[in-house]
């Protein structure tokens, strides 16, 4: 899940919650939204390896 912070850059979160805190895990910040759906893809390719 990309989300846009108000400083202008986007943020990549997990999809699910984490069970402990109740929150989503970040997993990076990027200055532009093509970084970070190319971020994200290689983190799915990654878990479904």
């Amino acid at each position: 899940m990309i989300r846009k912070l108000k400083s202008g850059e986007f943020r990549l979160y997990s999809r699910k919650k984490d069970a402990k805190t109740g929150k989503r895990r970040n997993l990076g910040t990027f200055s532009s939204l093509t970084a970070a759906k190319k971020h994200e893809r290689a983190v799915q390719f990654f878990k479904k390896q």
